[in-house]
């Protein structure tokens, strides 16, 4: 069967290639919109590719052929992922799947309903009672969780409690304190067993401590295997630490957990179902709407709740989504909860607990708080694909009739800069085609002429003057529509380098503060609503060229902290740049050391310290001159207006006398 007969092989594909690469369950469905096979994944995008490469198995290219559809729940992380695989092919038993032959269910840990509790691994859950915390896929990892605990905590092991006149084993090596012959008291007992609850509630860190100073105390005494067991403990406590947000057997309440999303005029809602505590799916609401957010949700509701067999005894939702301050102020604002319960009991005669999470520290808050933030992820990876399939033509033609563009805004190139007190500036450039982000048309730029310095102006001016003149002088295609991030004096500047250049190319700038809009040499910005499509979409390029820049800022501070300059001095190699970096940090630091310092931190004699002790002074003073430079530099430029841009000590670093030559050194990546 060649799978490539599928009609829907190519929309198969595309959804694969524009998955996110987010932890997540994906379904595929057949054209019954039955669910064939569920799959999760550390990331989405790589995975669903896979199954679009390369030589496939027979079952394989079965599934493929059969399917007309894929979908995904992005998670936080690849354990949720993991659980909510098992709930959802328990759920839809998918025709692909193979199916666990035992039917066991992942082991859970288990505090017991007794006066003096025991700690057990158990696979079925019966309640009566006692604390369930779990699942956990990894059953080695609890094994080895309720090992360890046991080594810290004497607690009982006898299943059954009885009255005795002499302890057991345990008892005489330690393990166990002999409740039985009332060898400890209730209070004492149950002390144990609450710091074991706040281990399991991420609140461990005092006996993780507590197995730290066995384990250097075993390592101390030479009792090597001893301090591995312990190791293996605190590596098993760590992993028990895990959150699980997907499913919870401590509360059998269906819940409904509610989050959104808008771009523009465009709105998603998603809602987790929880079923018997655990989560057993999601649900989209997809609408087109130019309403404030705040009346948003009660859309929502009007159109998702239509049938009461549907409804969940509880519904979270996020505290003040969607308010402004001046609704959440007014005493007469109904809440999205108030609003919910009323019209539910109206409509279905149904009283149902709608409540609202903020950002709680409690577990409980925090894991309703995660479960929101999940939804509203998913709502937004909606967005993304609804964008992705229809283009931002609204967006764009709003732009066009505000700017007053000649022609459609398809390409955008956005401007931004990065830099660390003017250490290692960067700008970044990112191009949108018809809305949506084209990554292989982003660049990124080392600044010259403003290293050390921070200068943004003079930053937007060489990195537009670097572009521009390469795509005039390749005579390449030019953007529509060029976006700054900044006010007028950085539209200003980038106009003028544009018009040195003999370019027609329109420029907006986008201002962070008040989200207002500069066009060149303007006395007013626009101004448009929160909800406007325009708007949104400058705000996605401003966003995108922001997170750019940064991300390659952070890649060059890296890299100077794994290559220092300390490599650059004599007699020192890789282990001395390391003793050096750690003990000194800096360049600074150390030419300002005493020669004393440098030979006890490497261990060599005076006469070597004395030259490296010259050579670090040396190579800082270079350092300042260069810094000096461009600071005179720059200040040279100042009498230049902003509106008046001397284009030629802009180029001055790169350009050979002509103002459409390219310099080599470029750096365009």
């Amino acid at each position: 069967m060649n799978q490539t007969d599928n009609p829907f092989y190519e929309s198969l594909h595309e959804t694969a290639l524009k998955a996110p690469c987010s932890s997540g369950v994906y379904l595929w469905r057949n054209n019954q919109k039955t669910v064939i096979y569920v799959g999760k994944a550390k990331n989405l995008k790589n995975r669903l590719s896979s199954y679009f490469s390369g030589e496939k198995a027979l079952k394989t290219q079965l599934l493929i052929s059969n399917a007309v559809s894929i979908e995904y729940i992005t998670t936080a992380n690849e354990y949720e992922a993991f659980i909510l695989e098992n709930n959802l092919i328990k759920k839809h038993s998918p025709k692909y799947n193979i199916q666990l032959k035992d039917g066991k269910s992942y082991p859970v840990l288990k505090i017991t309903n007794e006066e003096f509790p025991r700690v057990l691994k158990i696979r079925q859950v019966k309640k009566d009672g006692s604390q369930f915390f779990g699942p956990y896929p990894d059953a080695t990892a609890l094994d080895t969780f309720i090992e360890a605990i046991h080594k810290i905590y004497p607690l009982r092991h006898c299943r059954t409690f009885k009255k005795k006149s002499a302890p057991c084993m345990y008892y005489h090596i330690g393990r166990c304190k002999a409740p039985c012959c009332e060898k400890i008291d209730k209070k004492t007992y149950s002390e144990f067993i609450e710091e074991i609850k706040s281990l399991l509630e991420g609140k461990g860190d005092d006996s993780i401590s507590k197995m730290t100073v066995m384990m250097k105390k075993a390592a101390a005494e030479l009792n090597f295997e001893k301090a591995a067991r312990i190791r293996d403990g605190i590596k098993a406590l760590t992993i028990m630490q895990n959150q699980n947000i997907v499913e919870d057997f401590n509360s059998g309440d269906d819940s409904d957990y509610i989050g959104f999303f808008r771009e523009g005029e465009l709105v998603s809602f998603t809602v987790l179902k929880i079923r018997e505590g655990k989560l057993m799916g999601r649900d989209n609401f997809q609408t087109i709407s130019v309403s404030e957010d705040d009346e948003l949700f009660e859309e929502f509701a009007l159109g998702f709740y239509t049938e009461k067999n549907q409804i969940p005894h509880k519904i979270f939702v996020s505290q003040n989504e969607g308010k402004n301050e001046q609704d959440s102020e007014s005493q007469n604002s109904e809440s999205n909860e108030d609003f919910l319960s009323k019209f539910l009991h109206e409509k279905f005669s149904v009283n149902i607990e709608v409540i609202s999470v903020g950002n709680g520290n409690s577990k409980v808050e925090k894991k309703h708080t995660a479960l929101l933030e999940m939804a509203k992820h998913n709502a937004h990876e909606d967005i993304i694909r609804r964008m992705r399939e229809r283009g931002d033509f609204p967006a764009m033609e709003e732009l066009k009739k505000l700017l007053g563009l000649p022609s459609l805004p398809r390409r955008i190139e956005g401007f931004d800069i990065a830099h660390i007190g003017g250490k290692f500036p960067v700008a970044s450039l990112i191009s949108f085609w018809d809305g949506n982000p084209d990554k292989k048309n982003y660049r990124e730029y080392r600044l010259k002429t403003t290293d050390g310095v921070i200068d943004d102006f003079a930053s937007m001016r060489e990195v537009t003057a670097r572009r521009y003149s390469r795509l005039a002088n390749e005579k390449s295609e030019l953007p529509d529509l060029l976006l700054i991030d900044g006010g007028i004096g950085q539209v200003n500047a980038v106009d003028g380098i544009i018009k040195s250049l003999g370019l027609e190319i329109p420029i907006a700038g986008l201002a962070k503060r008040d989200e207002e809009i500069w066009r060149p040499h303007a006395k007013e910005p626009i101004c448009l609503p929160k909800w406007s499509d325009a708007l949104r979409l400058l705000q996605r390029v401003r966003d995108e060229t922001h997170r750019f820049a940064t991300s390659r800022n952070q890649e060059l501070r890296t890299k100077e902290n794994t290559e220092s300059v300390f490599k650059e001095l004599p007699h020192v190699g890789e282990k001395r740049e390391k003793i050096l970096l750690k003990t000194f940090t800096t360049l600074e630091n150390l030419a300002n050391a005493e020669e004393s310092e440098i030979a006890q931190a490497l261990h060599v004699r005076a006469g070597e310290a004395s030259e490296i002790l010259y050579a670090a002074k040396n190579l800082w003073q270079k350092q300042k001159d260069s810094v000096a430079q461009k600071k005179e530099q720059l200040d040279s430029e100042a009498g230049a207006t902003e509106n008046a841009v001397d284009y030629g000590s802009v180029l001055a670093d790169f350009e050979e006398g002509s103002v459409m030559k390219v310099a080599d050194g470029e750096n365009e990546e």
